[in-house]
C-alpha cells in the first residue's frame, strides 16, 4: 500500500530570470536524507490568450552534487571564456531564445500548410496522343 505522505520543502531558492523562474528545493527522501529539485517555470499563453505555466524539473541527489558542480562551472566559465557576459541579440533586438524563435518557426509552418492546402488543387489530365495509325473499315473485305 502507498504511503500517503506529504513532501515537505525544507529549503526553497527562487531565480527569477525574464519569462523563467527557476526554484531551487530542497526536499527530504523516506530515509530523512536531502536531495535537490530544479524547476523551470516559464509563463506561457493558450491559443485563446489564457497564461499557462508550462515546468520542467530535475532531481538532482547528494551523490552527483560534485560533478553536477564541476560540469555547470565548466560549462558557464567556456560560455564566458567564449562568447562573454553580455547579452548577443538578434537583429529584431530580442535576446536569442530558442524557445520562443522554435514556436514562430511552428507558427510559420502552420501558416505555410495552411497556404499549401488552400493552393492545391486536384487537376485532371487528358491524355491525348497523336501516334496511332487511321484505319478505314471499309476498305477492309473488298478484294
Amino acid at each position: 500500500m502507498a504511503e500517503n505522505r506529504d513532501i515537505e520543502e525544507i529549503f526553497s531558492k527562487s531565480v527569477r530570470a525574464g519569462r523563467r523562474t527557476y526554484f531551487f528545493d530542497v526536499r527530504s527522501t523516506r530515509a530523512d536524507d536531502y536531495y535537490m529539485t530544479v524547476t523551470e517555470s516559464k509563463r506561457d499563453f493558450n491559443e485563446d490568450g489564457t497564461p499557462f505555466y508550462k515546468k520542467h524539473k530535475i532531481y538532482l541527489y547528494k551523490e552527483d552534487f560534485a560533478k553536477f558542480k564541476e560540469a555547470l562551472n565548466e560549462v558557464s566559465d567556456y560560455i564566458i571564456k567564449e562568447k562573454g557576459e553580455e547579452v548577443i541579440t538578434n537583429t529584431e533586438g530580442k535576446k536569442n531564445d530558442i524557445t520562443e524563435n522554435t514556436v514562430e518557426v511552428k507558427k510559420e509552418k502552420i501558416e505555410i500548410k495552411k497556404e499549401i492546402k488552400a493552393e492545391v488543387k486536384p487537376e485532371i489530365k487528358e491524355e491525348t496522343s497523336s501516334d496511332f495509325t487511321e484505319v478505314n473499315f471499309d476498305d477492309l473485305g473488298k478484294d
